[in-house]
């Protein structure tokens, strides 16, 4: 099997690959100060709970923005596994063009995510990720990566509304059934979700515009749930598109090493 770890600023998914097939996975809390030992542990409790060994794992696919995180997951591939790995990034793309200005600026989610969506939905493609950050990426000319946005995620923007407002207490997020609420709790929820999905709505349109066009467009991250059922332009949404990057990366490394064309 093949291991994949997503590491992101807030969460870190790990998930089995049987071939093309996801067979589980799961999300933990990113601890940016966590050790080899302690991960090490946390991942051979979780295989011993759901009855997979750690003897089976034949690779570990890598992609972390946490960059205290990458030695320590490299560590645990080659000292707690004994298996290979690969870190995504330049140079480990999944023949993905890096056509930007400074490439290695691109982080390893994002170039995941667009391998992903060229490889399985094809090109033009858009793919907003709704994470931490909200990110939309433009994908064209079967596999040129030309640029994306970044801005604030629901999260993030949502807990410094709450931090900073006294008298606007927490709630939970999830699609209002009307606009205009009657209560305070739904006016805050049609604020967060109506107002992020027409930033999305509109990123997206401006986002195509300059591509010269995009029929697809794919949303991804722990939020898109909230976002899809309202937006005008997502068209499909695939909540492990960062795994299947990270699957697909791995095998174009190991095609390439093997003198695979």
């Amino acid at each position: 099997m093949l291991l994949t770890v997503d590491v992101g600023n807030t969460h870190t998914v790990i998930a089995l690959f049987r071939g093309k097939e996801l067979v589980h996975s799961w999300r933990l809390s990113s601890r940016h100060e966590a050790t080899a030992d302690e991960l090490g542990i946390a991942l051979r409790s979780l295989f011993n709970q759901h009855g997979y060994a750690a003897a089976a794992v034949r690779g570990l696919a890598l992609a972390t923005v946490v960059p205290s995180l990458r030695d320590v997951w490299l560590e645990i591939a080659a000292a707690q596994i004994g298996c290979e790995a690969v870190s995504v990034g330049v140079g480990a793309d999944g023949g993905l063009c890096l056509d930007v200005e400074r490439p290695a600026d691109v982080g390893a989610d994002r170039i995941c995510d667009c391998v992903a969506a060229w490889r399985l939905y094809g090109t033009p493609v858009i793919v907003v990720d709704c994470g931490t950050a909200t990110k939309i990426e433009a994908v064209v000319d079967g596999g040129r990566y030309v640029g994306g946005v970044i801005a604030p995620g629901i999260a993030v923007s949502s807990e410094a509304l709450f931090s900073r407002a006294a008298l606007l207490h927490r709630v939970d997020l999830a699609v209002p059934v009307r606009t205009v609420g009657r209560n305070t709790a739904e006016q805050v929820q049609a604020g967060i979700i109506f107002g992020f999905a027409g930033q999305v709505d509109a990123l997206v349109e401006r986002v195509r515009t300059e591509m010269g066009g995009a029929r697809r467009v794919v949303a991804t991250g722990g939020l898109c749930h909230l976002i899809a059922p309202v937006s005008r332009t997502i068209t499909d949404v695939e909540d492990a598109l960062t795994l299947h990057g990270l699957r697909l990366i791995y095998e174009a490394v190991r095609e390439s090493a093997a003198g695979v064309p």
